[in-house]
């Protein structure tokens, strides 16, 4: 399974297999249940995810205590609250599996020596970190440009992966919308 983190890493950067299997030992392989939290709000931010199988959501609480999903992350994504992760300070943010999941986790203590041990990989997570956030910058576009509807269908026309494993209440909470909503959209694009 752990041939799935390697390929990740290939498509941005040229690892060798012995330096992988040195990158390897900082990280500890995980196995959660599903609904299990691996990381909660109002703690430290130490630890950073790479999914190998299964699926993620982190979210924080409203005021009012609704849900309100910020990212998932399915095979071979990242997630981790990355601001406090490199600060060391505390989340806002919960992390739990929404099946499932075994993740690779490194500890932010592991994360910066490994990148000082190994240049290449902070060459990695730069690639990733700007991909990461070209989408992000996308989705806000989506939120500002387009109906309820219209992000509804979008993301589940081009996010199918999620779609498909994601429960309806967490894909509306990540679109601002109420799982009332989607089941009235869902409806009338069935009929």
């Amino acid at each position: 399974m752990t041939n799935r983190f390697y390929d990740h890493i290939k498509q941005y950067v040229d690892l060798s297999p012995s330096d992988f299997d040195s990158v390897l030992n900082r990280f500890e392989l995980k196995k959660s249940a599903k609904k299990e939290m691996l990381q909660t709000a109002e703690h430290h931010c130490n630890t950073l995810y790479f999914v190998l199988d299964g699926c993620l959501n982190m979210y924080f609480l409203t005021e009012k205590g609704t849900e309100r999903t910020v990212q998932f992350a399915i095979e071979g994504w990242w997630l981790t609250d990355f601001l406090q992760f490199q600060k060391g300070g505390k989340t806002n943010f919960n992390i739990q599996a929404v099946t499932q999941t075994t993740v690779l986790a490194i500890s932010r203590e592991n994360y910066k020596a490994l990148l000082e041990d190994y240049p290449i990989m902070e060459r990695y997570f730069r690639k990733v970190y700007q991909i990461a956030y070209g989408a992000s910058l996308v989705k806000m576009r989506y939120l500002y440009d387009l109906s309820k509807e219209e992000i509804y269908f979008h993301f589940t026309e081009n996010f199918p992966e999620f779609a498909q494993r994601v429960p309806q209440k967490l894909i509306a909470s990540f679109l601002g919308l109420t799982p009332e909503y989607v089941s009235e959209i869902r409806a009338k694009k069935r009929s």
